[in-house]
């Protein structure tokens, strides 16, 4: 009657068991992050370099290493991805290479492709990757790029901005930390995105964007000690 009791709970649990598998595997962006393990296999990263992690902004800055050459950086942006994506990642993109500084720009996507989040959801959804950095990485300096102000998403700029200083704020509080407020660099005298730092989309930047990134962003990077 046992043998017949746990094979029944087997069973049951079966379907569950394996639409969770399939949940894993069908999880958005796997296959870049597959891309950047084989990378990884035939070319390792230096242990203590500067890891840039997040989404498209770092995706397309395919050339960001000649913006900060004095710096070993690995560019880990991947996709349109949201926070809950580097969450979802963390372990393949982030712990791996023992960083001794982590850059990170996301939260964009996570306000745009959902009309549930809010400023608040980006803080909890932030707060929860800075926790596992800290756990997995906790001699890692953690830098928060500040979100954008895309011109194609110009009606959640509101709620970027209430994003952005709750991010400040909670950093303040913390050691080891950096913000970089690149938001209020792309913006007008009027209080507008700039349109020529911006591609066609205007959603994603072009070097002159990028040129400012890297303006704001010097100062903060820690050289490996």
């Amino acid at each position: 009657m046992k043998r017949i009791n746990v094979l029944m709970l087997v069973l049951f649990f079966l379907p569950v068991f394996n639409s969770s598998v399939i949940a894993q595997t069908n999880h958005p962006f796997l296959n870049e992050i597959e891309a950047f393990k084989k990378m990884d296999q035939s070319n390792p990263s230096e242990k203590g370099s500067i890891l840039f992690v997040g989404s498209s902004s770092f995706t397309i800055w395919k050339d960001i290493q000649n913006y900060f050459p004095e710096y070993a950086i690995i560019n880990r942006g991947f996709g349109g991805s949201s926070l809950s994506d580097v969450i979802h990642y963390a372990s393949d993109i982030i712990y791996p290479y023992q960083p001794s500084q982590v850059v990170i720009y996301c939260g964009e996507n996570d306000l745009a492709t959902s009309a549930n989040v809010n400023a608040d959801t980006v803080l909890n959804r932030f707060s929860k990757l800075f926790s596992m950095i800290r756990k997995e990485v906790p001699r890692a300096h953690i830098l928060f790029i500040s979100i954008k102000p895309s011109p194609s998403r110009a009606k959640y700029m509101p709620e970027m901005v209430r994003a952005n200083e709750l991010i400040r704020k909670y950093l303040r509080r913390e050691s080891g930390t950096g913000f970089v407020d690149v938001y209020n660099k792309m913006l007008l005298d009027d209080g507008s995105p700039m349109q020529d730092i911006f591609l066609s989309d205007k959603l994603h930047m072009n070097k002159n964007g990028y040129l400012i990134w890297q303006k704001a962003i010097y100062p903060y990077l820690r050289k490996k000690g």
